[in-house]
């Protein structure tokens, strides 16, 4: 199979048919950004868990950060912990183990929580070091913010930035390389953007405003999220490709690298539905955050890529491009 998540089909064929039942239908599902389950007072337990297997330096930071914004995507404005599981690879040495636990704790603290445990081994099975963070917040029946319930006519709205997550681990992880091309400063410009890789202020704006559903923008990119959003309400959509935030940095880099940058890593940034559109985004400028309407849905199941004179429908899901290169 290839790198990455796996593809939507063997999603539902292998992973969620088997689990799937009554009671956990809408929690397991594409374009949910997590697990979730109601209370006996009637309030939700949240849960995510994001791995970082990748060639890349702080990988506990990227992993708690990816498992803490699917967590704010869906309503919750806080952690309440984090679990964090290492596989070692067997040439790992100890002095690995403790940076990735230093950095572990420092981004926990980022996100004002604690790791409460985990899991710890070396293991012949890989080739890389493996960071997995799971993190776990409660949400009241009133702000939990559920997934699927986007409506033909709702604006789409993209927060900062797509491709930052990437851009940041590429200027960090290829830097020497980079600058042999690009001004230093213009690269660390580039891993600067992993200062905005939280998404919490932003979904707590977003949600006060008016929105329908929210979707972290993570692995595969804008395209995948789009199209997963769109997926799990059983709706289409037409987009401006123009329209889409994209910083230079990260279009400079993605084409040293040949890579999609609308197909790269972008946490740090949120995907809104909204009836509203244009209220949502005021309140986010409003807050100091970049926003930009991109598009909406529609009714059908036709999922439209406008690009000045030229379409094309999106396509399902592909391999993260930042595979390519880390």
């Amino acid at each position: 199979m290839r790198n990455g998540k796996v593809t939507q089909s063997i999603l539902n064929r292998s992973v969620l048919k088997p689990i799937r039942n009554k009671e956990n239908k809408k929690s397991a599902a594409v374009g949910t950004d997590c697990a979730f389950c109601m209370t006996s007072n009637g309030d939700y337990v949240l849960t995510s868990s994001c791995p970082v297997s990748l060639n890349t330096v702080n990988k506990a930071a990227y992993a708690i950060t990816g498992a803490a914004n699917n967590l704010y995507a869906m309503g919750a404005s806080s952690v309440d912990m984090i679990t964090l599981t290492v596989m070692l690879s067997q040439d790992a040495e100890e002095d690995e183990l403790k940076s990735i636990m230093r950095n572990a704790a420092e981004a926990a603290a980022l996100h004002n929580t604690s790791i409460y445990g985990g899991h710890t081994e070396v293991t012949d099975g890989s080739i890389r070091t493996t960071v997995v963070a799971t993190a776990i917040a409660h949400v009241t029946a009133e702000d939990i913010c559920m997934p699927g319930r986007v409506q033909p006519g709702d604006g789409i709205i993209v927060t900062k930035w797509v491709g930052i997550e990437g851009t940041a681990m590429l200027a960090q992880n290829k830097r020497e390389e980079l600058i042999s091309r690009y001004p230093a400063p213009f690269i660390d410009e580039g891993l600067n953007l992993y200062n905005y890789m939280s998404i919490n202020s932003e979904a707590a704006v977003a949600i006060k405003s008016g929105v329908s559903a929210m979707h972290d923008v993570s692995g595969s990119g804008i395209f995948a999220a789009l199209w997963e959003m769109a997926e799990g309400a059983n709706v289409g959509l037409e987009v401006n490709l123009k329209e889409i935030p994209i910083r230079q940095e990260t279009i400079e880099i993605c084409e040293y690298f040949e890579l999609n940058p609308y197909e790269m890593l972008s946490g740090g940034s949120l995907l809104i539905a909204s009836s509203k559109p244009e209220t949502v985004v005021e309140a986010l400028h409003q807050n100091g955050i970049p926003a930009q309407i991109i598009g909406k849905f529609v009714e059908g199941k036709g999922r439209i890529i406008y690009n000045e004179e030229e379409s094309r429908y999106l396509d399902k899901p592909v391999m993260d491009e930042i595979h390519k290169v880390l």
